[in-house]
C-alpha cells in the first residue's frame, strides 16, 4: 500500500520532508500531551463522580472513552513516540474495559489492506455480510443488523451487537486455543486489573453505572464515525469516506472523520491531517469519487432512519490480486 496518493508531486515531496522530520523527533509532544490529559482527566471525573452531577458525569466519561479510543486509534499506527513498545504501554490500559488493545491492533491494521476493503470476510472492521452467512442468520438477527444500517439504530443497538459479536468470536478462539487469543487475554485480564480495583475501591464508582452510562454511550460516540466511514463500490479508491466541517466530533475523532486521507497516509499524526487534507482537498475528492458528507449532521440527515446500504456485500466477494491469499495482505 503507498502512503500517499501517487502522482502528485507536491505531496509526495511533503511526504518525504514529514518522514524526515519525524526521524528526527523523538516524541510527538501534542499526542503525548493529549494522552496524559486524557488519563488525568479520567481519573479526576471518576474520583469525584460522587459530588458531581450525573448529567455532567456521564457525557464527560462517553466523551473521554471516545477520545481515548481515538488515542489507541493513533498509538497503533506508530505515534507518538518511536518506541513501539512504549506506545503500545501508552495505549493497553482499558478504559472501555471490553476490548484488549492487542486484538483491536491487530484486526485494524489488516483493515488497512485497502484491496480488501469492506470485503466480508477479508476486512475484519466490514459490516458487510455475505449471502450465505446472512441468510445463516435467523429472523431477529437480520433484524438487528438492518436496524444498524441506519445512524440511530447504529447508536442503540451498535454498541451491544458489537461487543456480543466480537466476545462470542474470541470465546470460541480461546475455547480452540486459536492464534495468540488466549495470550491477548491473559494480558488483558492483567491490564483490567489496575483499571476495575482504581473503580471499585478507589473511585467507588458504581461498575453497572460505568458500562451503561459512560462505556456504552462512549462506543455509539464511535460508531458515528465508522457509521458511514466505508462504502462497497467498485473501485477501491472510493470505498473511503471524507465527512468535512465536523468542528466538534472531528478533534475528538482525532480528524479520522477524513478517513480517505488517514487510509492514503497512515503514518501521519491527527494533528497534520487537516492541513495536508486543505491543501490537497481536490485530489482526494477526485481519487474517492466524491464521497464526501458536508458534516455529521449531513450523515444524520441522509441515514439517521435511512439505510447507509444493504447489508449483504453487493458486489461479492472482491477478487484477490494475482498469486496473493487472502492471509497476505
Amino acid at each position: 500500500m503507498t502512503d500517499i496518493p501517487a502522482g502528485d508531486a507536491r505531496l509526495e515531496r511533503g511526504a518525504e520532508a514529514f518522514r524526515a522530520a519525524r526521524r528526527a523527533l523523538a516524541v510527538e509532544w501534542p499526542t503525548l500531551t493529549l494522552v496524559a490529559g486524557t488519563y488525568a482527566g479520567w481519573l479526576a471525573l471518576t474520583y469525584f463522580h460522587a459530588a458531581l452531577p450525573v448529567l455532567v458525569v456521564a457525557p464527560l466519561g462517553a466523551l473521554l472513552i471516545t477520545l481515548h479510543s481515538s488515542l489507541q486509534h493513533e498509538m497503533l499506527h506508530g505515534h507518538p513516540t518511536r518506541s513501539r513498545r512504549l506506545n503500545r504501554a501508552l495505549a493497553t490500559v482499558p478504559l472501555s474495559l471490553w476490548l484488549p488493545f492487542e486484538s483491536y491492533r491487530i484486526t485494524h491494521l489488516l483493515d488497512h489492506r485497502d484491496e480488501r476493503l469492506t470485503d466480508p470476510l477479508d476486512d475484519p472492521e466490514s459490516r458487510y455480510w455475505t449471502d450465505e452467512d446472512w441468510a445463516r442468520l435467523g429472523p431477529i438477527g437480520r433484524f438487528l443488523v438492518a436496524a444498524q444500517q441506519t445512524l440511530l439504530g447504529r447508536l442503540v443497538f451498535g454498541p451491544a451487537w458489537s461487543i456480543g459479536c466480537y466476545w462470542a468470536g474470541e470465546a470460541r478462539a480461546v475455547w480452540r486455543n486459536e492464534g495468540p487469543a488466549r495470550r491477548i487475554w491473559r494480558a488483558h485480564v492483567l491490564h483490567l486489573v489496575p483499571v476495575l480495583f482504581w473503580l471499585v475501591f478507589v473511585a467507588k464508582m458504581d461498575l453497572v453505572f460505568y458500562v451503561l452510562a459512560i462505556v456504552y454511550p462512549g462506543t455509539s460516540i464511535l460508531l458515528i464515525r465508522s457509521f458511514a466511514e466505508h462504502r462497497a463500490e467498485s473501485s477501491v479508491v472510493e470505498r473511503t469516506a471524507i465527512v468535512e466541517k465536523s468542528h466538534l466530533l472531528g478533534p475528538l475523532f482525532l480528524f479520522n472523520n477524513l478517513h480517505a486521507v488517514h487510509h492514503a497516509w497512515p503514518t501521519l499524526p491527527w494533528y497534520e491531517i487537516p492541513s495536508l487534507y486543505r491543501d490537497h482537498r481536490a485530489r482526494f475528492v477526485a481519487e474517492n469519487g466524491g464521497l464526501v458528507y458536508h458534516s455529521y449532521l449531513d450523515v444524520a440527515r441522509r441515514f439517521l432512519l435511512t439505510p447507509h446500504d444493504a447489508p449483504t456485500h453487493p458486489l461479492g466477494r472482491a477478487p484477490l490480486p494475482e498469486g496473493r491469499g487472502p492471509d497476505q495482505g
